[in-house]
């Protein structure tokens, strides 16, 4: 038994009190899903500015009635701390997904970016700290990287970064590190390479490239790539993530925390290969989607050119072993994006 499978089996049986910040998002809302399936009270905390109340309307779907009446959903914003005071209260664990993401909207509003994202962050890390919650795990990002060109990603070797967001998103880490060493808080951080999967938002901040292409295709439209095709990342299928954060957040290990992690698969994808395999995915759906074909265009702003994780670290802490490679997890959501894009 996978150290996964045991941890979900022991949480089915002593359930806690967990609070997911960015709950109605894309990550959040299927962190909430597995929570609930696996026995937990769940309280989300939203403000619905990227993430969507559909999205939990899927997960009440998804999950037994009596799990769902294990959730509740708080209407409110991280910017605020008297918000996230009353959302860690009573609570055991947080899962930290709450963020503007995207380098894109960074660049053209660094402004709301760095108050969501540095300011409710140290709300949250007050507001957990003075709660006295048992772990605290925060959706860090393979952003922070920056110009580092050495392949593959290791934790302890980053550069400058290359865009507001990755600024914001070195800054959490830095903070965790001050709580940790000033008030004795100790977190842990999850650098995200590129998560893909259901109810992902075309507009959302993680892989976008994944349901934007894959909707295009299936409909037939055109398909833009960024440069030459061959930048590269290392697509992690959501359910990876999933386990990488309750493997974090239910660690025993006291070696593991106070860390940040790369959470990613270990392989590297080119947009080239990637969009050859969306077009594969979608002909099983639309056969038309096979003639579609992919425009060349100018590189985007503050892109990083190749991203390749070692996730060795997570491995050796809390046990993560990814289970859906890029073909795997694409097969498995390429029936939801057909529905629902």
């Amino acid at each position: 038994m996978s150290a996964y499978s045991a941890l979900l089996e022991k949480m089915y049986n002593t359930p806690q009190t967990w609070l997911v910040t960015g709950s109605a998002g894309f990550i959040g809302s299927n962190l909430v899903e597995t929570l609930l399936k696996h026995g937990q009270t769940v309280r989300g905390l939203d403000n619905f500015s990227t993430g969507h109340r559909k999205n939990l309307e899927l997960v009440r779907e998804a999950v037994p009635s009596a799990a769902w009446s294990e959730f509740t959903q708080i209407e409110g914003d991280i910017r605020d701390l008297s918000t996230c005071a009353a959302a860690c209260a009573g609570v055991d664990r947080v899962l930290h997904e709450a963020a503007l993401g995207s380098v894109p909207r960074s660049i053209e509003d660094p402004i709301t970016s760095n108050a969501s994202n540095v300011d409710g962050f140290l709300n949250m890390l007050v507001a957990a700290r003075e709660a006295g919650v048992k772990s605290f795990v925060y959706a860090a990002s393979s952003s922070t990287y920056g110009d580092e060109p050495t392949l593959p990603k290791r934790e302890d070797r980053i550069g400058k970064p290359l865009s507001p967001y990755a600024v914001t998103k070195l800054v959490n880490e830095l903070y965790a590190e001050v709580f940790a060493s000033a008030y004795g808080f100790k977190t842990i951080g999850l650098r995200y390479f590129n998560i893909f999967g259901e109810r992902q938002d075309p507009e959302g901040a993680y892989a976008a490239v994944i349901p934007i292409w894959f909707a295009a295709v299936l409909r037939g439209e055109q398909v833009y790539i960024n440069g030459d095709g061959e930048t590269s990342r290392d697509f992690c299928f959501i359910d990876n993530c999933v386990q990488a954060n309750l493997l974090a957040a239910m660690t025993e290990n006291p070696a593991a925390l106070n860390r940040v992690y790369n959470v990613a698969v270990g392989e590297r994808t080119s947009l080239n290969e990637l969009f050859e395999m969306l077009r594969a995915e979608a002909a099983r759906y639309n056969p038309a989607a096979a003639k579609v074909s992919a425009e060349h265009r100018d590189f985007r702003a503050g892109d990083v050119r190749h991203s390749l994780a070692d996730i060795s670290l997570a491995r050796q802490y809390f046990g993560y072993e990814p289970e859906y490679s890029i073909t795997r997890g694409l097969a498995r959501c390429s029936g939801w994006y057909a529905k629902y894009l």
